[in-house]
């Protein structure tokens, strides 16, 4: 708690037998106007107020919140804890535990590094579903995960250990943001401090994109870089600036047949076209009330697609009611109607907040839609789902191509362009909310019933959330008639939507490789993006689960479900999806009689215990790591090598040549992949000269404690186009990670890692240039960590998104913007210049300037100069960039 109390706003609430500490907000003028957000961020300060990192001046400055302004006050927010996925989180662990090592050889103790505010970690990113459509699916794939993955589960069992307020949600639970929502979201905090039990909100960052999930339930959060978890875990506050808050007013009830996803479909759409990026997101209006407290989840999980930090939905009665149905105890609820009413926080729909601009939708204009075949925002109404395919296959085929199969059990087909080869219900976008995951096995029942079976070219699968979905599916029967279908569960975690999709069938893959086809997949995830589903599949689309199903009966994304018939009953009627569409009320009923809270107040009973698996691990322990140099898994970061107590001036950057020139909406999957890599990858070269055959590569994700492989695997992605070798490809240029290394002769083609060897070696810097949009998606830390390791010491795009930005500050990669209305094309930058960047030594005097001048020398000796802007947008961030990173600020404060 903050040491100064200048608004003498601390006081006390009584709830039940129990009297909390409170700072109240009502103390602070203006604050009854503000959004419910910024009063989250209000008490914030408030209680954090030291004198120094939070004034007086900073509190004012939000209670005098100028909607209209742009950004310009920046304040530190310190979040009530972190959560993390195995993915994201190996890294933050094993920075930890390297930090507690550079900490003793500059003078200080091991227990220096030790998270200070609870951290909580859900191993979820891991599982494949190698196995599928039969009944030991899941188990079996449990097994092989933990073959793969005994390293770095072993590892972070000794961080639970090792380290103070760390727990881990072991393997086999859930997604981390089902069971954030579900089980440790608490709404409103409550920690002993000097004796006395305060209240406060519950605000959360975590290492994942999609921690807004926890926005629906009234909790403040965003997903960030490890490296900023890490520094949030160890005390150090966010720098962020007071953000634009755009009101989204909801009105209406959504119709029959129209699902939460077909909602959150259309916000996207409207949001990433109105465009938010940096901007907080609230919904307000009456028709809040209406909206189910697993509606308002799935649209704040997809709140990184439009592009908002935050996507709030304030708390109410429908908020209460959703923590009574998932256990959480009596007291608690009490606590949370009265802490959020007495500090105004509780939504009221007749008090309009004011907002900085706004926006509008009618819940009854919403339509069935697929969104495809590349990005989140690109919404397709289902209706014209057949010619919207017809258009865009045209980028990625030419003519038709079929190609006879006959599979291993002896079946014969015929496969074309569209054709639908994966079916997955995936994700915590949807598999949190009951009344789309049983209107997906009240599709299934129908189908079953008629006859309906999914295409044997469809590889099936059913990850859910957390395991209360199959606990309601057992009781309702649905599960059967999803299983006759083809969709077994797979296991528990995030599966298809971050590319643990697993192979598909020899005989499909061989055919799709052979023919060039460029077939699909329909999944009800939150990510479509290029290359990260399953490298066999060329067009990805999003969808409901009940509309997961349907494609996989239709077998093809080239069907109109209006016209065609999905097949033909017994007695030779055709079945058209209108003819099995679950109806809502029957919906209703199944979930009425199947969902009850002991279901969740059981599940999550032993929800850190973990299987046989989880506890029979050897663990090692000991307040430092005792690193293996065998391991593939699991080395010791190198950030802090030869890192002195002050650091090094910061220089201007001379001489740099590109290691890719790259487009708009360039996302962190395309920087960093997650998924799987071949043997002649620079990745693939380095494991197996360390003795790993390639069937045991695992997939990128799971190696992030490995620098070694993630260096290799930075630009990798196979779909990334750099246009430096656009010429060999009709200006499209060439697919996968590859580009020209100027420090060979003719600057030949090159893999992406090789070339950046021989820059390094010959002490040449780096920079990439991109367009809009550069670092959308997931917030992965590697994106920027990748980025650094290559060399690469400056960053020149049309716009950033948020969270890739400030990681690169944070690995000291300086991130800079083209002047206003250029980019790459407009000045005639091709990518082969030296590059020349003056002005940034200003930071060395404790000034963050503005621009920098940016010098471009073509070979044949001509010039372009451009003044770039400097998106070091805080002081705290320019001391991050001034320390050459995030942690090695970090490491020197606490030393």
């Amino acid at each position: 708690m903050g040491a100064v109390n200048s608004f003498e706003a601390k006081s006390t609430l009584a709830v039940g037998e129990k009297e909390y500490g409170i700072y109240r907000i009502d103390r602070v003028p203006g604050h009854e106007r503000l959004p419910y957000s910024l009063k989250v961020l209000l008490e914030n300060l408030l209680r954090t107020e030291d004198g120094a990192n939070v004034t007086r001046a900073h509190i004012e400055a939000l209670g005098n919140w100028d909607p209209s302004a742009q950004p310009d006050t920046e304040i530190q927010f310190s979040p009530a804890r972190v959560i993390m996925q195995d993915f994201t989180g190996v890294p933050c662990v094993v920075d930890l535990a390297t930090m507690r090592e550079a900490v003793v050889e500059l003078g200080g103790t091991p227990d220096k590094i030790n998270p200070l505010a609870p951290a909580e970690m859900v191993i979820d990113h891991s599982v494949i579903s190698d196995v599928y459509g039969s009944p030991d699916a899941a188990a079996r794939n449990v097994e092989i995960e933990y073959q793969r993955n005994g390293e770095r589960y072993q590892f972070l069992r000794w961080g639970q250990g090792a380290f103070d307020e760390f727990k881990v949600v072991p393997p086999g639970t859930g997604i981390v943001h089902q069971v954030n929502i579900e089980y440790l979201a608490r709404v409103t905090f409550t920690r002993e401090i000097d004796g006395q039990l305060f209240a406060y909100p519950d605000t959360c960052v975590g290492t994942d994109s999609h921690t807004t999930m926890e926005n629906g339930l009234g909790v403040l959060g965003w997903g960030v870089g490890g490296i900023e978890a890490e520094a949030a875990m160890l005390g150090q506050p966010i720098s962020m600036l007071i953000p634009r808050v755009v009101g989204f007013k909801l009105s209406g009830e959504i119709p029959a047949g129209v699902t939460a996803t077909d909602v959150v479909l259309t916000i996207t759409q409207m949001l990433r076209k109105h465009g938010v990026v940096g901007k907080f997101v609230e919904f307000y209006g009456e028709g809040v009330g209406s909206v189910p407290l697993a509606n308002r989840a799935t649209i704040g999980n997809m709140s990184p697609e439009f592009g908002s930090t935050a996507a709030m939905f304030p708390v109410d009665d429908v908020t209460l009611d959703y923590m009574r149905l998932t256990g959480r105890p009596e007291e608690q609820i009490e606590l949370v109607k009265a802490y959020t009413q007495a500090q105004g926080m509780w939504h009221d729909p007749s008090r309009e907040p004011e907002f900085s601009e706004y926006l509008e939708l009618d819940l009854g204009t919403v339509v069935s839609s697929i969104a495809g075949p590349k990005r989140p925002q690109d919404r397709i109404e289902l209706s014209r789902s057949k010619s919207q395919f017809e258009t865009d296959l045209k980028n990625y085929a030419q003519a038709a191509n079929p190609a006879k199969v006959k599979d291993e059990q002896g079946r014969e087909f015929e496969i074309d362009h569209g054709a639908v080869t994966l079916a997955s219900i995936t994700s915590c976008t949807n598999t949190s909310n009951p009344s789309v995951m049983l209107a997906a096995g009240v599709l299934a029942r129908n189908a079953a019933a008629r006859g309906l079976r999914a295409k044997p070219w469809v590889k099936t699968t059913l990850a859910p959330g957390s395991k209360v979905v199959t606990d309601y599916y057992e009781k309702s029967g649905l599960n059967r008639d999803l299983e006759k279908l083809g969709f077994y569960t797979v296991g528990y975690g995030c599966v298809t939507c971050i590319g643990n999709s697993g192979p598909l069938n020899q005989e499909i893959s061989d055919a799709v490789n052979e023919h060039d086809l460029a077939v699909t997949a329909v999944l009800s995830g939150n990510r479509n993006f290029e290359g990260r589903i399953n490298p066999d599949i060329k067009m990805n689309y999003l969808a409901s689960p009940p509309l997961v199903i349907a494609y996989s009966l239709a077998g093809t994304m080239d069907f109109d479900f209006d016209t065609d018939a999905l097949g033909q009953d017994e007695a030779g009627n055709d079945v058209f999806l209108r003819d099995i569409w679950p109806d809502p009320v029957e919906v209703q009923k199944i979930a009425d009689a199947s969902i009850d809270s002991d279901m969740f107040t059981q599940k999550y009973a032993t929800v850190f215990d973990g299987d046989e698996h989880w506890t029979s691990l050897p663990t090692p322990d000991g307040d430092t790591f005792a690193w293996d140099e065998q391991s593939t898994y699991v080395r010791k970061a190198p950030y802090f090598d030869g890192m002195q107590l002050e650091p090094t001036p910061v220089t201007d950057i001379s001489g740099a040549r590109v290691l890719a020139k790259l487009g708009d909406s360039v996302t962190t999957d395309h920087i960093s992949p997650a998924g799987s890599f071949r043997a002649e990858t620079p990745a693939g070269q380095y494991l197996v000269a360390n003795g790993i055959s390639p069937r045991d590569f695992n997939t990128y994700g799971s190696r992030r404690g490995n620098h070694e492989v993630m260096i290799r695997g930075t630009f990798a992605n196979i779909r990334l186009r750099n246009q430096l070798l656009a010429d060999e490809n009709g200006g499209a240029g060439v697919e996968g990670g590859f580009t020209r290394d100027f420090t060979q002769e003719g600057a030949p083609k090159s893999y992406i890692y090789d070339a950046s060897q021989n820059y390094q070696a010959a002490g040449i810097p780096l920079v990439v240039l991109g367009g809009k949009e550069y670092g959308s998606g997931s917030s992965r830390d590697w994106a920027a960590k990748g980025t650094s390791l290559l060399g690469v010491k400056a960053v020149i795009t049309e716009s950033f998104e948020r969270i890739h930005r400030s990681n690169l500050i944070g690995m000291g990669v300086l991130p800079l913007q083209f002047p206003e209305g250029q980019n790459a094309e407009s000045l005639g930058l091709d990518g082969t210049e030296t590059f020349d960047i003056s002005g940034i030594t200003a930071l060395n005097d404790g000034v963050t300037p503005r621009t920098v001048s940016v010098t471009a020398t073509r070979g044949d000796g001509s010039t372009v100069e451009f003044d770039a802007v400097v998106r070091i947008d805080t002081p705290g961030e320019a001391d991050y960039y001034r320390n050459g990173g995030i942690l090695q600020y970090v490491l020197r404060s606490l030393v």
